[in-house]
């Protein structure tokens, strides 16, 4: 009996390597796609840093365009007031509460257009224009006080200005046409803001950016840019520019007589006159004091 039995126990241990086979080849199948798999990874995971990297800078940009300030949702109150007239690039004339007031523009300066001393500085006649443009344009104005007083040494209203709800003063910073400037607590609720828009327009070199050193702290430099007009062009030839820095046309001359002029392109006397002021319209350069040639 027991000799019968041990063929079969024989034949059993014979395949036992048999049925333990099919386990070892799953755990081969599963090495080898896995080996696949990280065969595939590197590809796959190169994809995802760059697609990462794309998406963290679309973030960023997101950030940087819709970036919020604690004076976002300020529900402040706001007065209408009727335009008279654009005065300078940061200030206005409107009828506030019955009388004829000048606005001067909180936190913010733009260079000179009819200064007595200082006379017309590049980038003036376009940041007036520009304000001109949009106060002329808005169906509603309006001016926003900040906490502080809202007078200067002047007896000018000092306000935040609004045409048709868009700041006037954060416009000129974007276009890169004023500076911040005249900072004075407690009147400083946007300056934040103000500055983030400055550096925005400076880093792109807009406007007043665009000539290095003519912005700064204390002011505007006009030297700085005729420095950076001769290192440009090269030596003076004595021919009078037909456009101004910024673009206007329109140029201003004193003559010995001490008469204001302004000669449009089509002044005969246009090609020979040195400006010594730019204006970008025929009445701007009027509201300046100066007239057409007779």
């Amino acid at each position: 009996m027991k000799k019968a039995i041990f063929p079969f126990l024989i034949a059993g241990l014979l395949l036992l390597p048999g049925c333990s086979e099919p386990p070892a080849m799953k755990e081969l199948t599963q090495s080898h796609s896995g080996q696949a798999i990280q065969q595939q990874s590197p590809t796959t995971g190169s994809g995802s840093i760059q697609t990462d990297k794309s998406d963290k800078q679309h973030r960023t940009d997101s950030r940087n365009q819709s970036k919020s300030y604690p004076t976002d949702n300020l529900d402040i109150a706001k007065v209408q007031v009727k335009l008279v007239k654009a005065v300078d690039g940061d200030t206005i004339s409107v009828q506030y509460e019955g009388k004829t007031e000048n606005v001067r523009f909180l936190l913010v300066d733009t260079p000179e257009t009819s200064h007595p001393r200082l006379g017309v500085q590049p980038f003036g006649p376009e940041a007036k224009a520009f304000t001109k443009k949009m106060v002329e344009n808005a169906k509603k104005l309006e001016l926003e006080f900040d906490i502080g007083p809202n007078r200067d040494k002047y007896s000018r209203l000092l306000a935040y200005v609004y045409a048709d709800g868009k700041m006037v003063q954060e416009a000129l910073l974007e276009q890169g046409l004023a500076r911040v400037a005249y900072i004075y607590q407690p009147n400083v609720r946007y300056v934040d803001k103000f500055n983030d828009l400055q550096k925005i327009s400076r880093s792109r070199s807009l406007g007043i950016w665009s000539v290095e050193d003519y912005a700064r702290e204390d002011g505007f430099h006009p030297e700085k840019q005729k420095a950076d007009r001769a290192a440009t062009t090269g030596p003076n030839t004595g021919a009078p520019s037909s456009t101004s820095p910024g673009g206007c046309r329109i140029k201003g001359n004193i003559n010995a007589k001490g008469e204001k002029i302004y000669h449009t392109p089509d002044s005969p006397y246009y090609e020979r006159t040195k400006p010594e002021s730019w204006f970008c319209s025929e009445e701007e350069a009027a509201e300046a004091g100066f007239r057409a040639p007779r």
